[in-house]
């Protein structure tokens, strides 16, 4: 907030429905956490998802400029935190992997999910820009391979499937007007078929982590969290506005997905915010000029969509949300620059 502050000094602001949408999320949010049962720590996710929008408030005038500004802050961002993680990994190993033997971060606690969520990110930014012949070969290069052996260290399955999907609709969105697009999609096609065709028992090993059918069906028992959450009868009011922002958990036991966690914190109404602010960064995608911003805002909101089964996030401060802001502000328009 005080970078923010000190960066916009005037407090120049530049309203747009995205940021509209969200900031409607975040008071009723605050509102609604003042009457929970678990007050202390749920007014706390709520003052500090109020400080979180108020931040990016401040960040609105640099919104859309050429320089991708924002964009390369967010990289740069990925970069030092998987920096850590694989320093962590390399000074010990034991501890980085303690966790069923998936990838986390031990200078800085991050657990599995999370980096594979931030290199899920630089990797699909990297190559999506690396195709625009935006960054160079040797730093995506670098990327790629970095945020790829961090992703395979993780064995988080949904940050893989969001990053292929992802980057796939992307490459997608530029076919035509790119050749070197072209070129790597269909290489990558025959790399993919070979692959699977030399490797099928290890990639089949690393998809089942060492689950039965019936785990991998419940998806690691989250199903069950989630009937158990629809089936407990709520009063009207609750079920339209929440209990109020909580540790996304139900009866002890995490909900691990940002719908089902919406539903119980927010209420339907937090649900139909959510994807309406989903639902208007895809319209904005749909009508936005073909070009590298148009590509990774779609591969960031892609990303954000498919995470968003297993994951939690969109409906608090997260970096889930901070990608779909990032997403926004390539979609915007170009600003006015602002005074320094």
């Amino acid at each position: 907030m005080a970078f923010a502050l000190l960066a916009n000094r005037r407090l120049v602001l530049r309203p747009n429905l995205f940021i509209m949408l969200l900031t409607a999320l975040a008071l009723s949010s605050f509102v609604i956490s003042l009457h929970s049962q678990f007050f202390v720590g749920s007014v706390y996710r709520g003052v500090r998802l109020l400080a979180f929008v108020t931040c990016l408030w401040l960040l609105t005038p640099w919104w859309g400029r050429r320089d991708l500004v924002l964009l390369r802050a967010h990289r740069v961002a990925m970069w030092a935190i998987l920096g850590l993680v694989l320093a962590g990994a390399a000074i010990a190993p034991g501890k980085a992997f303690a966790f069923e033997g998936r990838l986390s971060g031990t200078l800085w606690p991050v657990p599995p999910t999370q980096v594979a969520h931030y290199a899920a990110v630089l990797f699909g930014t990297s190559a999506i820009l690396w195709m625009c012949r935006v960054i160079s070969g040797r730093h995506a290069l670098a990327a790629v391979a970095v945020s790829f052996i961090a992703l395979i260290g993780t064995h988080t399955r949904t940050a893989l499937l969001g990053a292929g999907i992802g980057v796939a609709l992307a490459s997608a969105s530029l076919f035509l007007g790119h050749a070197r697009v072209r070129r790597v999609s269909v290489s990558t096609v025959m790399g993919v078929i070979a692959a699977t065709a030399v490797f099928a028992p290890q990639i089949v090993s690393w998809l089942s982590r060492g689950q039965t059918v019936e785990d991998a069906a419940q998806l690691t028992g989250r199903t069950k969290v989630w009937s158990d959450v629809f089936a407990t009868p709520r009063p009207t009011m609750e079920a339209l506005f929440g209990s109020g922002l909580s540790n996304k958990s139900f009866d002890g036991l995490a909900i691990d997905s940002n719908w089902v966690a919406s539903y119980v914190d927010q209420g339907w109404f937090g649900v139909v915010l959510q994807a309406a602010m989903l639902l208007l960064l895809l319209a904005m995608v749909a009508t936005h000029v073909r070009g590298p911003r148009r590509a990774v805002a779609l591969f960031l909101v892609v990303y954000g969509v498919i995470s968003s089964i297993t994951e939690t996030g969109i409906g608090d401060a997260s970096p889930y949300i901070l990608d779909l802001v990032v997403a926004a502000s390539l979609l915007s328009s170009r600003p006015t620059e602002p005074s320094r």
